[in-house]
């Protein structure tokens, strides 16, 4: 079983400290390195968070890095672990500037770039930026369609409802080919379909082994509709509290999972490998 580390960056975190907490990862001997996203905060919001009983995001953040720029420092400072986005909110980027992101941290990380993709659940980051918060989920497929012609076709002309490219040139490409894998977050209807529809995989969060087994199924029907199965895609579960056990990673491993993420968080490097080294232990 693999297992990741999800770390969220304060906007005002030391670079050092965060260059120390990537190696610190690696040298730990974690094989993934995840970083969410938010471009913005509120403290007062109507929006519910799907995975808290409040409804509330937990320790009331006021910021995080962009993902791009912290997975960058870290490609900077690492050899060895696969750096990931979890997730990346990608109907609320630009596709075509977010696609040269992408394939940029791809090349410089030397090929160690999962991306891992949702639509976000705050309608108060969508009014603050200008878009719709109830087209995302068809703004997000055609944004993924479009970035994979980027990355992978020498001249890109693409025509969609949202998205106009004409006769271009998208360089530089992707190392990974053809192009880093995609792995579609979330747990909903059009989530699923979604892993099935355009996903390598699917990052389950906050999950019981019950809730994975539901889930699974769920993706399972919907790749049969296509001819495919589940050995086709990749399988990445960040555990509920109470599946933070050495049973319930078994029990992830029994239904496919590849890797299980947990929460590396802490105000030192003493606390960080402490706790790093409990997540491993569970899963070891």
């Amino acid at each position: 079983m693999q297992v990741g580390a999800i770390m969220g960056f304060d906007g005002t975190a030391d670079p050092r400290f965060v260059a120390e907490a990537g190696q610190l990862v690696e040298e730990l001997g974690f094989d993934a390195l995840w970083v969410p996203e938010h471009v913005l905060f509120f403290p007062e919001y109507a929006s519910r968070y799907p995975y808290s009983e409040d409804g509330k995001l937990r320790g009331d953040p006021k910021s995080v890095f962009d993902p791009f720029t912290i997975l960058t420092w870290l490609a900077a400072h690492t050899t060895r672990v696969r750096l990931a986005t979890g997730i990346c909110i990608v109907p609320q980027r630009d596709p075509v500037y977010l696609a040269k992101n992408v394939a940029e941290l791809d090349r410089l990380s030397g090929g160690r770039f999962d991306f891992g993709v949702g639509v976000g659940w705050q309608r108060e980051e969508y009014d603050a930026l200008g878009i719709d918060f109830d087209s995302r989920g068809r703004r997000m497929g055609e944004s993924l369609d479009l970035m994979k012609a980027l990355w992978t076709e020498d001249v890109t002309t693409w025509r969609g409802e949202l998205f106009d490219v004409r006769g271009a040139w998208a360089h530089p490409k992707p190392l990974q080919s053809p192009h880093p894998p995609i792995l579609v977050g979330g747990e909903s209807a059009p989530a699923l379909r979604r892993v099935a529809e355009r996903g390598d995989g699917w990052y389950g969060f906050d999950l019981t082994p019950e809730d994975c087994a539901r889930h699974l199924s769920t993706i399972s029907g919907h790749l049969e509709a296509r001819g495919e199965s589940l050995s086709d895609r990749r399988l990445v579960v960040s555990p509920a509290a109470s599946a933070k056990t050495p049973e319930s990673v078994s029990a992830f491993a029994r239904y496919g999972v590849e890797q299980v993420v947990f929460p590396v968080v802490g105000r030192d490097l003493a606390m960080l490998r402490e706790r790093g080294e409990r997540a491993l232990a569970l899963a070891r």
